[in-house]
């Protein structure tokens, strides 16, 4: 999606400054698109979860992957956040009437992006050159990684038992009381090319509105990834306004292990990474708190109905996290 110059930044913030995005699930996707809207592609580094990355009817899919480009092509499904535009489902039909597996809803155009992928890597290609690849096809100019090349599948902990977390987010729609995760082989995962250079070079590192738990932990799980994020001192956006998480089960994740679910919940499991922080005007009340953690905040709008909506939050983040980069 091409950055329109009535919304670039203000002047007086530096033109270079170097911006990198952790994301994962539609909130992670919609602040990157946000940011793609205000800053130079050159200028912009998303780096996107694949502990969400599985094989289904032969098919390696990227949930993460696939919502964060489909948004910053512009094809991503209006509705839902995730999936296609103007999507068909023929196939999955046919796949239904012959008894096969429907639990998990792949789009007829989906469907070519996700055979396209797998033929790729049964070539040899890793999954930052797909990825690459994919961008340049869909026109977009922003720099896109995933978190590393390696499978590092996320397992969650319920109280039935282990499941993979497709199995526990779609297929069981989030039904099973969580009590942790994990992800496998992320200790000997290595980062995928470029992250670790992006993440070094970065003026601003900013944490999407994304689910702590599955979204951004298993980035931050990758060897090299949390030191690196600490020592460039973060600036989060809270997924969750007013005790309810705007999209997806983080609320009911934290509700779960024990955790009032709130913005303040969030920085607290994010301080030790952040400089700033944030949060919804409704969550005022909670500004001391969370100053308390030694964390900044700015209380915003943080709501993105609209693509406008996303570009005005991704400046607000933007100024305040480059003010508290240059008073530090």
């Amino acid at each position: 999606m091409k950055a329109n110059s009535a919304s670039r930044l203000p002047h007086h913030l530096p033109a270079t400054a170097q911006v990198v995005a952790l994301a994962g699930g539609v909130g992670g996707a919609r602040l990157a698109d946000g940011l793609a809207q205000v800053l130079p592609p050159e200028n912009l580094t998303i780096i996107v979860n694949t502990g969400d990355d599985f094989e289904h009817l032969g098919l390696y899919i990227c949930p993460d992957l696939d919502t964060v480009c489909y948004t910053l092509a512009g094809l991503a499904n209006p509705a839902t956040g995730w999936g296609r535009a103007d999507e068909t489902w023929q196939a999955l039909e046919s796949l239904g009437a012959l008894g096969g597996p429907t639990w998990f809803r792949l789009g007829d155009r989906d469907l070519g992006l996700h055979l396209e992928r797998t033929r790729r890597l049964r070539m040899g290609q890793n999954l930052s050159q797909v990825t690459r690849h994919f961008c340049r096809a869909l026109g977009i100019a922003p720099t896109v990684l995933p978190m590393t090349d390696d499978a590092t599948p996320t397992w969650v902990y319920t109280i039935e038992g282990e499941l993979p977390f497709q199995e526990y987010f779609v297929r069981r729609q989030c039904q099973p009381q969580v009590t942790g995760f994990r992800f496998e082989g992320a200790e000997r995962a290595r980062p995928s090319p470029g992250v670790l250079e992006a993440l070094n070079k970065a003026d601003l590192v900013v944490i999407c509105p994304s689910n702590p738990w599955v979204s951004i932990d298993p980035i931050l799980a990758i060897p090299g990834v949390r030191p690196a994020v600490q020592a460039r001192r973060a600036v989060a956006v809270s997924p969750i306004i007013c005790g309810e998480t705007v999209k997806g089960p983080a609320g009911k994740m934290f509700l779960e292990l024990g955790i009032t679910p709130s913005a303040l919940a969030v920085a607290k499991h994010y301080a030790d990474l952040l400089a700033g922080f944030v949060l919804d005007r409704e969550d005022e009340n909670l500004v001391e708190q969370i100053h308390a953690l030694q964390v900044q905040t700015l209380a915003t709008d943080i709501l993105m109905k609209t693509p406008q909506d996303r570009a005005r939050l991704a400046k607000e983040v933007i100024e305040f996290g480059l003010r508290l980069s240059c008073t530090s």
